[in-house]
Formats: C-alpha cells, sequence, structure tokens
C-alpha cells in the first residue's frame, strides 16, 4: 500500500513536484484543432488569441495515416508559437493505441516546456493514470522541466464510469475530466448515433386527460447524460479537479448546442469542447455568468460580509449557503474579467 506521504512526491528522480492544487484559470472552452491540417495549422495563433484553452488532437477525428503528421504538427505548432495566458493542451492517441507512447514521449521532450495538460482519452480506472503518471514524470525529469504537466481524462467508457471516483483520486496531476458521451454511448450500447446532445426518443409523457383520454398528451425531453455528469462532476469537485462537457456534434444546431452547454454549467462544469469556430462564442457566453447574476451576487455577499447570520435581500432570505453560491459566482466573474475585457466591462470589475 502506498503511503499517503508519498503522494505529493515526485514518482521519477529530478522530476517536478506534484502541485498540491490544480490551477483555476477561465476554462470556457477546449477548442480542437487537426494540426495534421496545414490550413487549420495556419488559423492556430489567431484562434489561441480567442480561446482559454486551445487543444492540438492526435486522436480521434485524425486519419490512421495523419497520426505522425499530427504529432509533427503539434511540436511544430507548440515550438513555434507564444500562446500567452491560452492553456496549450493535447489529446494524445489511446493508452492501447501503437500511437500513445511516440506521442506522449515526443511531446514531453521537445515541447513540455508549452504543454499545460495532456487529455488522455477511454480511461478505464485508476491503473490508466499510475502508467502515465510514472511515465510523465520520467519524460520530465529527462527533459530537466520544472513544472509538472497534468492529465486530463475523458468518461467515454462504461469502466470508466464505474470507477469515476478513483480514477479523480489515483494522482495530484487530475486536472479534470471531460464527459465524451459518443464512446460512452458505444460502449453503454446505447441506442443513439448523436454526439452529444438529447435524443427525441428519450422523453417522458404526461397522463392522459381524464375527461378527454384521447386527446394529445405533451411530452417532455429528458436528458441522457445527467446522471453520469452528476457523477463526474462530484469526483472532480471532490479532489478540486475542473469538470467539463465534451463535443456536440450537430455544428448545424447551435440552439441545441447552447442548451447542452447551458445544462453543463447549471450543473458544475466549468468549459465545454468547441468542435467548430462557431461554438466558440456559444461556450464563452454560457460558461460566463450573466451580468445580471453577478451583480445580484455582488449584493448579497455585501449584504452577508462575512456569510454568517441571515439577511433579507429584495424579500429574499440570504444566509451562509446563498452567501457560497454568491461567491462561487462572483469569483468565477471576477476571474474572467481579469482575462476578458469584454466582460471586464459587463460585469463592471
Amino acid at each position: 500500500m502506498r503511503s499517503p506521504r508519498d503522494f505529493f512526491r515526485p514518482m521519477a528522480l529530478g522530476a517536478p513536484e506534484p502541485l498540491r492544487d490544480i490551477p483555476v484559470r477561465p476554462s470556457r472552452m477546449i477548442h480542437f484543432f487537426d494540426p495534421s491540417n496545414p490550413k487549420m495549422a495556419e488559423k492556430v495563433p489567431g484562434i489561441a488569441a480567442r480561446v482559454d484553452i486551445i487543444l492540438g488532437n492526435l486522436e480521434d477525428a485524425v486519419a490512421i495515416d495523419n497520426k505522425a503528421s499530427a504529432r509533427e504538427g503539434f511540436i511544430t505548432i507548440a515550438r513555434d508559437n507564444d500562446f500567452g495566458d491560452t492553456q496549450l493542451w493535447t489529446r494524445v492517441n489511446s493508452l492501447d493505441s501503437p500511437w500513445f507512447l511516440d506521442d506522449i514521449t515526443r511531446i514531453v521532450s521537445e515541447v513540455g516546456d508549452k504543454l499545460d495538460v495532456v487529455m488522455l482519452p477511454k480511461i478505464q480506472g485508476a491503473w490508466d493514470i499510475h502508467y502515465a503518471d510514472q511515465l510523465l514524470a520520467q519524460l520530465e525529469a529527462r527533459a530537466g522541466l520544472t513544472r509538472p504537466i497534468l492529465i486530463h481524462c475523458i468518461l467515454e467508457t462504461a469502466g470508466g464510469v464505474a470507477n469515476v471516483e478513483k480514477i479523480a483520486n489515483a494522482s495530484p496531476r487530475i486536472q479534470g475530466m471531460s464527459l465524451g458521451p459518443a464512446d460512452l454511448a458505444a460502449s453503454r450500447r446505447m441506442k443513439t448515433t448523436r454526439i452529444g446532445g438529447g435524443h427525441p426518443g428519450y422523453l417522458v409523457r404526461d397522463d392522459p386527460d381524464e375527461s378527454d383520454p384521447d386527446a394529445p398528451r405533451a411530452t417532455h425531453a429528458q436528458d441522457l447524460w445527467h446522471y453520469t455528469m452528476g457523477r463526474m462532476v462530484d469526483a472532480c469537485v471532490a479532489v478540486g479537479a475542473l469538470p467539463f462537457y465534451g463535443p456536440f456534434g450537430a455544428i448545424d444546431d447551435p440552439v441545441g448546442c447552447e442548451d447542452q452547454f447551458r445544462n453543463a454549467f447549471l450543473m458544475g462544469c466549468v468549459g465545454a469542447w468547441s468542435l467548430h469556430p462557431s461554438q466558440i462564442d456559444i461556450a464563452k457566453r454560457v460558461f460566463s455568468p450573466p451580468a445580471d447574476e453577478v451583480a445580484w451576487a455582488r449584493r448579497v455577499l455585501e449584504a452577508l460580509p462575512d456569510g454568517s447570520g441571515a439577511v433579507m435581500v429584495d424579500g429574499k432570505m440570504q444566509d451562509d449557503a446563498s452567501w457560497k453560491q454568491c461567491k462561487v459566482m462572483v469569483d468565477l466573474a471576477d476571474m474572467i474579467a481579469a482575462k476578458d475585457p469584454e466582460y471586464r466591462e459587463l460585469y463592471g470589475a
């Protein structure tokens, strides 16, 4: 059994010490790009200036014949660009693939000083994290890195959901998790071919009208991902990691995308994936708290400066619990305002 005292010690001689706390920064969208696509690669500097996180994708959506060129393209982009306060991530190929070892070895060795987070797909359990943790430490030590590269897990297998709490607790490198609805649907044998979002067949129906049993009965859509998202959020928050919604594949349905992102925001997610530039502004709008709610939250904090006791604000009772809710909203708004001039003006910060 590993001693708790060892948890925050480097797993390789010369590797940087693990972080005690995960850095919390604006993370409203993780914008994906394909480094093997020259036209897409040319746009990276401009897009990076618009987003909170820019991610070079080496896994799904990259053809097998392009795996090596995607890796080379990411290394070149990382080396040749200054991303400022935008986080640089990569999604490597799965641990059981023939490309993973080259992905992680080359990237950490050559541009590890530029990389904030490595996203690991199809995580099944804590054992996957233990392997990646040790390997990253060895590579960091060899490359002379002074800060640890963090791990972000994609929750996209039934096994991963069953083991989500153990995964979250597996390493101090765990930066967060994303819900991967497409692969998770396949793993669970769910009968949907959609990438995220709802399904018209997953619904509840009003009871019949006793006075008119044959009258049409209203239906109400249900959220296929509510249970999994709730478990993921709780597992992440319990260890100080950050939960994200993943992809919404219907690029031509911005309304549906915004609804799914807002569900995730309300449940505690800090951001979502953007697969197309049109989804960047949706994520920015949804995962930035509304200005009127921020203003209300500031009033509550002013009325309860230390969070103790109870007061009435506009006829509504406010106490310690509501103070904590408002503190979450104001802290997020202040963090976003410090990065984003548009929201600095909106929030009056």
